[in-house]
């Protein structure tokens, strides 16, 4: 907005910086008038003898006044004795009927070389005398005008009631400067004003664009949040009322496929049962037992499923906890169990999260470790962008073509996640599916022995 200020006051001034010009110099040019008109009829009204204190008095460090007794007819010899006249210093009035008060400008003349002078007269000798008619001036009668130079200085001879010519030259730069000190002032106030009604509307959208912003990264790490007020101006009204439909429509829809993944898996128990029967009542054995392994199989993915669910539906409120903590004391519920857990102290590291979902996603990563991997070792550590939860263990690790794979929805590794082992292939996408909802992600990177698995969590502002 400034930059536009900026640009628009240029522009301004380069449409009136002409015509700023010409006022200002018709302004001189009126003035310059009216100063030879009034010392005209003040040397017809005085006596003769005055007339050189007078012409004294009137004469400025631009403007000189003198007394000829014939016309002036060649404009390049008046010109010519008009700048000699103009670089001559300014007289002392010290015997003047004005009183005894000397009058110095000597400092202020401008420097005229003679050889200037004749260069100046001679360049403009192509404009002759104009005559200025009586209604162009304040006098009855006309007067005879011309220009100096190209600089706007200009020069007037008028007759006397007693035939004499009174002669005037004016020579003065008139600055036409688009920048002076009233622009300054002007374009600062300007700028003040406009900074602060932007500073005041800008607050004004800005205040229910960043509760968006902070709304949207809590929906996005899986946080319950109040509908968002829906006020201020229009775009950002309708966009607060879009973001609490899309809010509720998703609440809705992650309701509705919980419900739907909770009625298929606890529907899924009466005909397991029946085939549980069924099986009862084959007689060869080898068939019955296969038969009996396959469906409790299917019963232990199904309550899996089911309780995975069931946790997934249960809404956990979100707060800060000191997360190196949190981590620590799981290891050491885990070590108290028997497990080869051990832990990497560190700083302390306050995290807003939901804790019991998140120590769940830690739990299925270490019980893995342990597992697979004989030992799990587990450290925290806040990094540039992240806080990292980071999982070791001294295993065989996972080959590159599968590393995304297994985080599928029951997949298992066939030489080492049997029955026997354990695991029905959910821990890993529970770990992630948590991990995903806090903002972050689960990462699994091979070691020169061992597997890496590593929960990054994104640092909040």
């Amino acid at each position: 907005m400034l930059l536009a200020l900026g640009v628009s006051q240029v522009i301004g001034f380069m449409i009136s910086w002409d015509e700023r010009g010409r006022a200002l110099y018709l302004a001189a040019k009126s003035e310059f008038l009216v100063r030879t008109a009034s010392l005209a009829q003040l040397l017809e009204t005085t006596p003769s003898t005055l007339e050189n204190d007078i012409l004294n008095a009137s004469n400025t460090a631009y403007t000189r006044f003198w007394i000829s007794r014939d016309e002036p007819v060649d404009s390049t010899a008046w010109r010519h004795e008009a700048w000699t006249v103009l670089a001559q210093p300014l007289p002392t009035l010290s015997q003047s009927v004005y009183g005894q008060r000397r009058l110095e400008r000597q400092a202020s003349q401008p420097s005229y070389p003679s050889g200037s002078i004749v260069a100046a007269a001679a360049a403009m000798a192509h404009l002759t005398w104009a005559t200025l008619p009586a209604h162009a001036w304040p006098l009855s009668r006309p007067a005879k005008f011309l220009y100096l130079d190209e600089s706007k200085g200009m020069g007037i001879a008028v007759r006397l009631e007693s035939g004499a010519w009174l002669n005037a030259a004016y020579s003065k730069s008139i600055p036409n400067s688009i920048w002076t000190s009233q622009t300054a002032i002007s374009l600062a106030i300007s700028a003040v004003i406009l900074s602060l009604i932007a500073i005041f509307v800008a607050r004004s959208i800005a205040r229910p664009m960043r509760r968006l912003a902070v709304a949207a990264e809590a929906l996005g790490r899986g946080e319950s949040i109040k509908p968002l007020p829906e006020s201020g101006p229009d775009d950002i009204r309708q966009t607060a009322e879009a973001f609490n439909r899309m809010q509720e429509r998703l609440e809705r829809f992650v309701q509705d496929r919980t419900r739907m993944l909770a009625a298929i898996s606890h529907d899924i128990r009466t005909p397991l049962t029946s085939l549980r029967l069924r099986a009862e009542f084959v007689t060869d054995s080898d068939v019955q037992e296969k038969m009996l392994k396959t469906i409790g199989e299917i019963q232990t993915m199904t309550e899996a499923t089911l309780a995975f669910v069931r946790e997934e539906a249960t809404a956990e409120a979100t707060r800060t906890v000191d997360l190196p903590a949190l981590v620590e004391s799981l290891c050491d519920d885990l070590a108290e169990l028997g497990r080869n857990v051990t832990f990497i102290e560190g700083a302390a590291i306050n995290y807003r999260c939901r804790p019991d979902a998140l120590r769940r996603a830690i739990r299925n990563l270490i019980e893995n470790a342990v597992r697979y991997g004989e030992r799990a070792r587990v450290s925290v550590a806040r990094t540039a962008n992240s806080i990292d939860i980071v999982v070791e263990d001294d295993g065989p690790g996972i080959p590159d073509e599968v590393m995304e794979q297994v985080f599928a929805p029951f997949y298992r590794l066939e030489d080492s996640r049997n029955r026997e082992t354990g695991g029905v292939g959910l821990g890993l996408s529970i770990a992630r599916a948590i991990a995903r909802h806090h903002g972050g992600d689960v990462v699994l990177s091979n070691r020169a022995k061992g597997l890496q698995a590593t929960i990054s969590l994104p640092l909040l502002s």
